[in-house]
């Protein structure tokens, strides 16, 4: 019983920690990626699909990405779509291809930036510790229970904390990685 509430507490640090890291993925940081493009859905035959299945999204070089449709007349709602994003990018067409050129940042926009990392980072700290407040209570309540005694459920606590820890830790690394991409000229 206890196992199976610090394993799934566990499991739902790490899916917090995953949640950043695609949150912050989306961030850009001056330099080109494919995955910048990610969360951009566009309009074919009347359904909203995501643009990795109706184009060849790639790295021209490290400040343009290159979109090419699969289909000619997919040009137009992929520009739109990439234009319509809340990323500030102007695609270009030429022909087939849709080059996305990306603005080099202002120092006040890397702040900007760093800011915004910092508040995605505690909010996955706030989601790791609900998580351990959550295991915390089911423990006092198989305590309460006499399902466990209290040495048990002060080692449960402990062992939470410590994966608490380790998330928290986790969490940390990243933002200081992110960061550290973002003020990089």
């Amino acid at each position: 019983m206890i196992n199976n509430i610090k394993k799934d507490s566990d499991t739902r640090m790490s899916k917090s920690i995953e949640s950043l890291r695609q949150d912050l993925v989306k961030l850009r940081t001056g330099r080109a990626s494919t995955s910048l493009l990610d969360h951009i859905e566009v309009l074919n035959y009347g359904v909203l699909v995501p643009l990795s299945q109706v184009a060849n999204i790639n790295v021209v070089d490290s400040r343009t990405i290159g979109v090419t449709p699969w289909e000619k007349n997919m040009v137009g709602p992929i520009e739109k779509a990439i234009m319509q994003s809340d990323l500030g990018l102007n695609p270009a067409t030429n022909g087939m291809m849709i080059r996305v050129p990306l603005p080099p940042l202002t120092e006040d926009r890397r702040k900007d930036m760093v800011k915004i990392v910092r508040s995605e980072g505690e909010a996955a700290k706030v989601s790791v510790r609900n998580i351990r407040r959550d295991a915390n209570t089911k423990f006092k309540d198989l305590l309460k229970d006499k399902s466990i005694s209290e040495d048990d459920a002060k080692r449960a606590e402990d062992d939470t904390q410590k994966l608490t820890d380790k998330a928290i830790a986790e969490i940390d690394k990243i933002l200081s990685n992110k960061e550290a991409e973002v003020m990089e000229v």
